[in-house]
């Protein structure tokens, strides 16, 4: 079973490692056929799964029953699990809810936010419970964000994104994650701070990179973000794309230059 130290082992070693979504046991044993070290049980079911426009109406009671479902099919990968919108808005209901979904099945809870949740996430650590803080582009607050536009792309906002990492990873965030951000903010990110850093559209340098399942299989109705890849396109099988994908991670194929954001800050 793939651990947060194992994960720390990568970085050291500059060896990437893939992450996918997951939101059932049969796709979670592919996705280990596949050799992924990580699996997000994202609350972008909510899009995929439910058919929602957001991620917004996705509960608590939905992200256990999903991560009860990959859990039962995983014996190799880390798990991660989104905290849904506004499950974390109180330090009590961060760590209600984290705990649910520890129970059910998940290593790892992954919360939207910056620096104001460093609280959060030193009494997450205290309790036993390892949190990844997303940040960039976080869908939950798309409504606030004006849409789902590149995050960091002035030194003034850099700035502010580098210091919400400092407080995470000094309050005990165990991983970063971070979305649609320029290349060259995310390598400064990865080479700053200790712990693994996963991107979406954040470039290269990332230790690890993540995409949603459905994006990778070519399942995106409409015009898929820049990001993208369609792994299946090629392969004959779900799981020659995921281990296709895998492969392309490792070997640094994936992402290629016209899968980034090249801005000068």
């Amino acid at each position: 079973m793939i651990s947060l130290s194992h994960l720390q082992q990568l970085k050291a070693r500059n060896e990437p490692f893939g992450c996918l979504t997951c939101y059932d046991a049969t796709f979670a044993k592919a996705m280990e056929v596949a050799e992924i070290e990580t699996i997000l049980i994202g609350d972008s079911l909510g899009m995929v799964v439910q058919g929602n426009s957001s991620t917004l109406p996705v509960t608590i009671d939905d992200m256990v029953y999903h991560t009860q479902a990959v859990a039962k099919g995983n014996q190799h990968a880390l798990l991660l699990a989104d905290m849904p919108f506004m499950s974390y808005a109180t330090l009590e209901e961060a760590l209600s809810n984290a705990r649910v979904l520890m129970q059910a099945g998940a290593h790892v809870v992954k919360l939207e936010g910056g620096a104001w949740l460093a609280e959060t996430v030193r009494q997450l650590a205290r309790g036993g419970i390892p949190s990844c803080i997303h940040l960039g582009l976080t869908p939950q607050s798309v409504n606030v964000l004006g849409g789902y536009r590149v995050q960091g792309k002035t030194r003034e906002a850099a700035d502010q994104l580098l210091a919400d990492c400092e407080a995470v990873v000094a309050a005990g965030a165990a991983l970063l994650l971070l979305e649609c951000v320029p290349s060259q903010l995310a390598a400064e990110v990865q080479a700053r701070f200790p712990v693994p850093v996963i991107g979406i559209g954040a470039g290269p340098d990332c230790d690890g990179q993540v995409l949603v399942m459905h994006d990778m299989l070519g399942l995106t109705f409409g015009k898929p973000a820049r990001f993208v890849r369609n792994f299946m396109s090629d392969s004959e099988s779900i799981v020659e794309a995921f281990t296709t994908f895998q492969q392309a991670v490792k070997r640094k194929d994936y992402p290629a230059p016209e899968h980034c954001f090249q801005i000068a800050l």
